[in-house]
């Protein structure tokens, strides 16, 4: 009884598999938004001023950055939670090619990369309010710097407890 009460729990990881495939879908939905914005850049680069194709840049960045956000999510997550079993089985397949950045992760690294994402994301938006200052309120501005600043002292905690409490 305890053996298939632990195989249905373990099985239940399964059900991560549909929320993986949304991203993906959402990947392809960035990927659509990411050729409008360098068309609409290709198509105004001769009338657009410099601030204008900073900001288009900064979008096209973003959406870059939220797509590793998105490709680290979906295959840090099905590596760490779903693709394990390949242990049980010694003649079991994977198809997923070897990647750098797999071969030391674990979920506390998994955290801190995307929490640098994050932070990265953050800091394009924020640079982005910075260039666009003239059409930006001092108060968003200051609501901006707060929310980095939130991110920037979460990732520095995610890293610290990974760092520390679970490698001593």
């Amino acid at each position: 009884m305890n053996k298939r009460f632990e195989k249905i729990i373990f099985g239940g990881r399964l059900l991560l598999l549909p929320m993986y495939l949304g991203l993906l879908l959402t990947l392809l939905v960035y990927g659509v938004r990411f050729l409008v914005h360098a068309a609409e850049l290709v198509a105004h680069s001769l009338s657009y001023t410099d601030s204008q194709i900073l900001i288009t840049v900064l979008h096209l960045l973003d959406v870059i950055m939220v797509s590793h956000l998105i490709v680290m999510t979906m295959i840090g997550g099905y590596v760490l939670f779903i693709s394990g079993s390949y242990e049980e089985d010694p003649n079991a397949v994977s198809y997923l090619p070897n990647l750098k950045w797999l071969g030391h992760i674990d979920p506390g690294a998994l955290k801190v990369k995307l929490s640098m994402s994050i932070l990265g994301v953050s800091s394009i938006h924020l640079l982005e309010a910075f260039v666009n200052a003239e059409n930006v309120s001092s108060d968003e501005l200051i609501k901006l710097v707060a929310v980095h600043l939130v991110f920037v002292v979460s990732a520095m905690a995610i890293a610290w407890v990974n760092r520390y409490a679970f490698n001593h």
